[in-house]
């Protein structure tokens, strides 16, 4: 089943097409997942999601209710989130680096009727749980909380036969929720059609993926990118995925790379960024394997994708995606990359940049990027006012501002209400922030805007200074009259606030809204 294809057949079920289709093809004894000294075959695989399928229906979960995943990625990820699409229920990966209170949201939000979690994190949800009315069934993944039953140990009795769910391409097969960085987290509706689009032009069409190819996500599977780039782009292909359950640190992924030799690696630009930190890292680790690195989340700034290039040899394909469109839908070519750039609209979308009313825009000017494909999102959950003003007519409002060039690259200029009029003039923090990463003493940045004593904004930033930048006092002036060679007056910050860190999301994108109360 392509997505090329003008329609679907009547019954699709989106996990016998990821999952028993390898099987069935002859592909069972293909290693599937490489998860630390665990090592799993398709034909495993399709057990497992089986029997979560199985285990999920007899605890009465039945079509269309939703399955809260709160597990690190791990097998037990993977036949559950199968398992519950293959019975027709709706699984809901959930980022397992929130607090309890914020789980808890989660599953009063989405009404969920099963929670699968691993012991450690129900620990955060616990107390929480009693409040709510819909949650009927709470199974502990690595059976260390004696206080509910274990996924593990009935997993192990519940049959390995399944029959898949006469579901519709267009219904809906799972959510995921929206980051909240910039207000309450929003259940964005996936179809069971939405993650084959996404494989036949991405990972396809963009990466050429095949069955030889072993991939290795950085960002975890509960986020929207790591989703494809870790379960269905491999699964789609009859590939192997590596799978890693703790955080993704810079030493830790070197160490995976090395040992597992991934031949797709995906990150976000924060974790490409700290990995240029590690020293003597390549001489240390062999990533030779690597022949397609991918980045989204943020822009790529120009100086980290030459910095990487120059010290590991890899050429970093950046592009642009979302949560409700489930995965890229612009994005760089092999050997056609543009640095600084998005790439190019992927073949199966569409995209235009307009004004604030509407209007497109010709190339060479900034507006909001609009897209168009079918591998958006329904609506949000019981978020119609949202819905409306999000999806229109076919398109979604991704809420970024873009230029296109006359070559049909896209180039990212911040999200809409990150803009600052300066001076009267438009600035674009983007720009500002590659200029101050273009100093080899800077590590990262981020520029807002904040009000000068005569309540003017001004651009401000927050810079993260590198192992080898000078005392503060100095590099401060350093970067000042640098960035007075780069910017425009009116562009260059008001302010350099230097600082440990930066407040980030769980998928490495910049917590902005928190620095400009700071």
């Amino acid at each position: 089943m392509s997505s090329t294809d003008s329609a679907y057949p009547e019954t699709f079920n989106v996990a016998s097409h990821f999952v028993d289709r390898n099987v069935q093809e002859g592909r069972g004894e293909h290693v599937a997942v490489l998860c630390g000294d665990q090592q799993l075959t398709y034909a495993q695989v399709l057990s497992m999601v089986n029997r979560a399928g199985n285990l999920l229906a007899q605890k009465e979960v039945q079509r269309g209710d939703r399955v809260v995943l709160l597990l690190p990625d791990s097998p037990a990820f993977v036949s559950s989130f199968w398992g519950a699409i293959k019975i027709g229920a709706v699984p809901i990966p959930i980022n397992t680096l929130l607090t309890g209170e914020e789980f808890a949201f989660t599953l009063r939000d989405s009404r969920a009727r099963a929670l699968v979690a691993e012991g450690s994190l129900l620990e955060k949800v616990e107390s929480h749980l009693s409040s709510l009315s819909d949650l009927a069934v709470v199974l502990a993944a690595d059976g260390t909380k004696p206080r509910f039953e274990s996924f593990d140990a009935l997993l192990e009795s519940a049959s390995a036969e399944l029959q898949p769910a006469p579901t519709r391409a267009e219904d809906a097969a799972f959510w995921l929720y929206t980051s909240g960085s910039t207000g309450a987290p929003k259940g964005a509706i996936h179809l069971h059609r939405s993650m084959v689009h996404c494989f036949e032009y991405f990972a396809k069409g963009i990466l050429g993926i095949t069955g030889q190819d072993r991939t290795f996500s950085a960002s975890k599977l509960f986020f929207a990118y790591g989703l494809g780039n870790g379960l269905y782009f491999p699964f789609g292909a009859g590939a192997s995925t590596v799978l890693l359950p703790e955080r993704a640190a810079a030493e830790m992924v070197f160490q995976v790379i090395d040992r597992y030799k991934p031949t797709l690696f995906f990150a976000v630009p924060t974790l490409y960024s700290a990995m240029l930190q590690i020293p003597d890292a390549e001489k240390q680790y062999d990533l030779s394997s690597i022949s397609r690195a991918v980045s989204a989340g943020e822009a790529l700034p120009v100086s980290l994708w030459q910095r990487f290039r120059e010290r590991f040899g890899i050429t970093i394909l950046d592009g642009i995606g979302s949560t409700e469109m489930l995965h890229m839908f612009i994005s760089n070519r092999q050997n056609k990359a543009k640095p600084g750039s998005s790439g190019k609209i992927i073949t199966g979308y569409e995209a235009r940049i307009t004004d604030e009313q509407g209007v497109e825009l010709p190339s060479g000017q900034i507006g909001n990027l609009w897209i168009r494909g079918k591998s958006s999102a329904a609506a949000y959950w019981n978020r119609p006012d949202v819905t409306k003003a999000t999806f229109v007519d076919g398109w979604t409002m991704t809420g970024d501002k873009f230029v296109k060039d006359e070559n049909g690259y896209f180039w990212y200029h911040g999200r809409s209400d990150d803009m600052l009029k300066v001076s009267g003039m438009w600035v674009s923090p983007v720009e500002v922030e590659n200029a101050i990463l273009a100093h080899p003493a800077v590590a990262e940045c981020a520029v807002v805007g904040a009000r000068d004593a005569d309540g003017l904004t001004k651009p401000k930033a927050f810079v993260v200074p590198a192992a080898s930048a000078p005392p503060a006092g100095q590099f401060e002036k350093e970067l000042f009259e640098f960035l007075k060679s780069k910017l425009a007056g009116y562009k260059v910050p008001r302010w350099l606030v230097l600082t440990d860190s930066l407040p980030k999301t769980a998928t490495g994108k910049i917590q902005r809204f928190k620095l400009r109360l700071t």
